[in-house]
């Protein structure tokens, strides 16, 4: 039944035999037998994340670098969406009789289905960023896109996917350290990324069609007025998508189509523009600046005001004064 053919010259992924049919779908796993991703995973690669970020409602995005690696992965709750942002590493994937052979590098993703079981064979060291992505959120962005429920992901193993393997690495790139930035972030993250699993990588996929037109003025007041209010108010995909009267999916592309900028670009340059007009007309300090505005310390506030600005907050103040 197998064939033994190795990668092939741009190190995409061979298989050796058929997946199918060698153990339950994920979908007739028993709940009471699936583990927490961020649990199973931590467990198997024998480390812990460099960085990890949480949402109840949408999963986690989390950044691993791990060593050799000959274990077998337990079924987990969500589904697994992996990619590489450096390096180039064998990867091998035995379910049951089946085997998957492919490569970790950039521009290609991984995929464990919510469920799955296997033995992983990796020879070396990795550098990954995984997202632990609910299927209840591709559920939800189906629904909200009018698409058909979503079946069974597909089980790939160093898969090109150039877009969706960027839009993962761009998640572990732009955590600022302001909590409300942060979490509107990988809230749209996290849609978009559905959008692209369903579209490319189940057994049916999903086909979404083009929404045209913005927000009413109305609505788009409403949304920049919470946008514009202090920063521990709830500035939530959800809470603004309600208020709009709107799904998640249809706010932010409405939002965009209105505005030019996405929820979290827009409110990014607001507190940019707050930062600017706080430094240059007060005398506060850099540890006030930073609390009034919502970051953690004042270490995330000048990094995330250099990575807008190629200037420190202090460089900036001493220019424009």
């Amino acid at each position: 039944m197998s064939s033994e053919r190795e990668d092939g010259p741009m190190g995409d992924p061979i298989l050796r035999a058929p997946l199918q049919g060698s153990q339950p779908r994920p979908s007739e796993v028993d709940p009471d037998k699936l583990r927490r991703a961020d649990v199973e995973m931590a467990r198997v690669l024998k480390t812990v994340p460099l960085q990890m970020a949480s949402d109840p409602s949408n999963g986690s995005i989390a950044h691993w670098k791990h060593g050799a690696l000959h274990d077998v992965v337990e079924p987990m709750t969500d589904h697994v969406i992996m990619t590489y942002p450096t390096g180039v590493q064998r990867l091998e994937r035995r379910t049951g009789s089946s085997v998957a052979i492919g490569t970790a590098r950039s521009g290609v993703v991984t995929i464990i289905p919510a469920g799955s079981q296997a033995r992983w064979d990796i020879p070396g060291i990795v550098d990954v960023i995984q997202l632990y992505l609910p299927h209840t959120t591709l559920v939800r962005v189906a629904r909200e896109a009018n698409a058909p429920a979503p079946g069974d992901l597909l089980e790939r193993t160093g898969q090109p996917d150039p877009i969706t393997s960027g839009l993962l690495m761009s998640a572990a790139d732009v955590l600022d350290g302001n909590a409300a930035l942060d979490a509107l972030f990988r809230q749209q993250l996290t849609d978009i990324l559905a959008t692209r699993i369903l579209a490319g990588h189940t057994g049916a996929p999903t086909t979404f069609v083009p929404i045209m037109g913005g927000l009413s003025p109305q609505a788009l007041r409403r949304a920049i007025e919470r946008l514009h209010s202090d920063s521990d108010a709830d500035v939530s995909l959800a809470a603004l998508a309600s208020e709009a009267g709107l799904s998640r999916f249809h706010f932010c592309r409405a939002f965009k189509d209105s505005t030019g900028l996405s929820p979290h670009a827009w409110l990014r340059q607001h507190r940019l523009e707050q930062a600017m007009n706080m430094l240059r007309d007060t005398d506060a300090s850099m540890v006030s600046i930073a609390a009034a505005l919502g970051y953690a310390s004042q270490t995330a506030f000048a990094a995330a005001f250099r990575k807008l600005t190629g200037e420190t907050p202090s460089d900036w103040r001493r220019r424009m004064r």
